[in-house]
């Protein structure tokens, strides 16, 4: 061995081969890094991606449940939720939603069933969460999974209240939906992500509601308990991230929030699925470089002999190749130690341009990653001038050709927006943080968009390199989170404020009363003679006096007073910046205009008058519940003094 060592070309032909070797196994060590984490990054957006769906899907579905439970409840009046046994609901529809119905009267005992089950009527629920919320807060609820006593199966119940004619508690509506069975949840079982992955669905408590193995259904998910994403999506937080399965296997996770029933949509992806194409491309570029090496290396040995020449012309060779009148050197001589130093200063020629073709390969390979990606993406300098915009960037802003790499597409942001936007970001650059900022955008078509931008450093050994940025079209959920926060306060059937949110608007006026001695208005009043509609007419004509009335309030108040439909024929009118003598007009108009209204049914009209009670603030008042209290005080003695008349109340009460 250290004969065959003795020569340089043999010593050169040694190191040049562990060196290729070498540098071989660190492309591809390279390769498998930064592919691992690019496909990490990519399944943890498809994740998120899948997550939010299927949440999107499940609040759907449980929003169409309660809607169609609420407007079963519109038929069924207080009498009939208080009957024993002698109600049987009888609607085949709601059966594609429920698995079984049931009416609860308010001392919360089971009075009727459909399909119908002997063995719960009567059944007493008040131990039970959902009766106890609805008692409570007199509004829809989705309870945690439960078992039956009836069948001892677990079922989620879906109740929505039943109110009498004060708005009151009056016994609920139950839909229940069978978590073994149902098609609601078998769906979410049935559902995959590539070959291994899967959905699941966890309850507020951390019970498993839908898993591919039915075993684990009404158990506690994760029972390890070392699942750290699980227990912060329990608690509202939406994400992903990397963890371990029951059995101790790696696995990429994403959460989402289910809000309408509190749950939390899981999505797993085991992280050998996840691995298994960057695997199966380094296994091949491993064989590509074997083969390299094994051909490499006799063209190698040939090459350092004929490199080996005359001392004098490889000097001038290289004198040449330094001067840039030949790239490389060409000694032919039998000396294999001169030889072997030309073919070594021709190595590092090669080298040096292979390094530059890799330089140009890698950014080739980003810039390919970047325009694959589907998410908007844009890279700034340290300074934070944007250099390149990806094109689904472009697409999401409308803005093409020449505006795809323009530094100024943020010059696009709404004018309202800009100003902050950029101080903020300039902040941000400046001091070396993260930015993270939702704005509005206008796109070239004129369309306003809802983006959240975001942005992060680019460091290598202590140095700021640039800034990486993402954006996202959050529109839709913008849209979403207004609509879901404005169906909270307001009455579907009329489109007026609902008792929560006039009741929050009151307790506004209340604290500026108590800051700034701003006095208001409360009015009070229900309608006289509204229950003949109902019991004549029917629900559908006094629903459609109700929305007369609601119309007819309307013109007859200012922009920034409160209309809300309390309950039932009750309405509350809040006049901020007013006293008593002021609202007089309003109060008598009202009077006048609603006696006016009329509705038909087989050719007989209803009218309807109001007995209407006016209260304003006092300095004794503690809560708003007092305010409320004497106007509703007002209300009641003026339907005791012949109705269709108002009462100020003057004194508190």
């Amino acid at each position: 061995m250290m004969r065959i060592l003795s020569t340089l070309h043999s010593r050169l032909m040694l190191w040049i081969g562990i060196g290729w070797s070498v540098l071989v196994v660190a492309t591809l060590a390279f390769t498998y890094l930064t592919g691992s984490e690019l496909i990490r990054q990519a399944n943890i957006s498809h994740l998120n991606y899948e997550a939010g769906l299927i949440a999107r899907q499940v609040d759907r579905s449980i929003e169409q449940r309660i809607e169609a439970l609420e407007r079963l409840a519109d038929g069924i009046s207080p009498r009939l939720a208080s009957a024993s046994g002698e109600a049987l609901i009888t609607s085949p529809p709601l059966l594609a939603l429920f698995d079984r119905l049931a009416l609860v009267s308010q001392e919360g005992k089971v009075t009727a069933s459909y399909p119908r089950l002997e063995r719960l009527n009567g059944v007493d629920v008040t131990d039970r969460d959902y009766f106890r919320f609805a008692r409570a807060v007199v509004r829809p609820y989705v309870s945690d999974p439960l078992l039956s006593k009836a069948s001892g199966k677990p079922f989620v119940m879906v109740t929505v209240p039943l109110a009498d004619e004060r708005g009151g508690f009056a016994g609920q509506l139950v839909g229940a939906v069978n978590v073994e069975t149902s098609s609601f949840f078998d769906s979410l079982r049935r559902i995959r992500i590539g070959n291994d992955g899967f959905a699941s669905l966890i309850s507020s408590s951390g019970i498993l509601l839908s898993h591919p193995d039915n075993r684990l259904v009404m158990q506690q998910a994760d029972s390890n308990g070392n699942d750290s994403l699980r227990e912060q999506a329990l608690l509202g937080w939406q994400g992903a991230g990397q963890g371990k399965l029951a059995d101790g296997t790696e696995a990429l996770r994403a959460y989402a929030q289910a809000w309408s029933a509190g749950w939390v949509v899981q999505v797993t992806r085991p992280m050998s699925q996840v691995q298994a194409p960057i695997g199966l491309l380094v296994e091949k570029l491993w064989w590509v470089g074997l083969v390299t090496i094994v051909l490499m290396l006799p063209l190698l040995w040939w090459l350092l002999k004929l490199a080996l020449g005359s001392l004098h012309r490889l000097e001038h060779q290289i004198s040449q190749v330094a001067a840039g009148e030949r790239k490389r050197v060409d000694i032919h001589s039998r000396m294999s130690e001169l030889s072997q130093l030309a073919t070594t200063f021709n190595r590092l020629q090669r080298q040096t341009e292979e390094a530059t073709a890799s330089l140009h390969e890698r950014q080739a390979f980003l810039d390919a990653v970047l325009a694959s990606s589907p998410v908007g993406m844009f890279v700034a300098s340290p300074d934070g001038e944007v250099d390149y915009m990806n094109p689904a960037l472009a697409e999401l802003t409308g803005y093409q050709g020449d505006d795809l790499h323009s530094k100024d597409w943020m010059q696009h942001i709404h004018p309202e927006d800009r100003d902050d936007f950029v101080d903020l970001w300039r902040a941000a650059m400046r001091h070396g943080r993260d930015f993270l900022r939702q704005v509005r955008y206008l796109r070239a078509s004129g369309e306003v968009l809802w983006l959240e931008v975001h942005t992060g450093q680019v460091m290598k050994w202590q140095a700021l390199l640039g800034h990486v940025g993402t954006v996202k079209d959050i529109t839709l959920r913008r849209e979403q989170e207004a609509l879901q926060r404005w169906e909270a306060e307001h009455d579907p059937l009329t489109g007026l404020l609902n008792r929560r949110g006039f009741e929050r608007r009151l307790e506004e006026a209340f604290i500026e009363w108590q800051q700034r001695d701003q006095q208001s208005v409360l009015m009070i009043f229900d309608l006289d003679h509204f229950k003949p509609i109902n019991d004549e007419g029917g629900h559908a004509l006094g629903d459609e006096m109700l929305r007369a009335i609601a119309g007819g309030i309307a013109p007859l108040v200012r922009k920034n007073d409160y209309v809300a439909r309390q309950g039932g024929d009750e309405f509350a009118i809040l006049m901020p910046s007013c006293t008593l003598a002021q609202a007089r007009t309003v109060s008598r108009r009202l009077l006048e205009t609603v006696a006016d209204l009329s509705v038909s049914a087989e050719g007989k009209a209803y009218r309807v008058t109001l007995s209407l009670g006016a209260a304003c603030f006092f300095v004794t008042d503690t809560t708003i519940d007092e305010i409320l209290a004497r106007a509703d005080d007002a209300s009641y003695q003026a339907k005791r003094k012949g109705r269709n008349r108002t009462i100020e109340s003057v004194v508190p009460v």
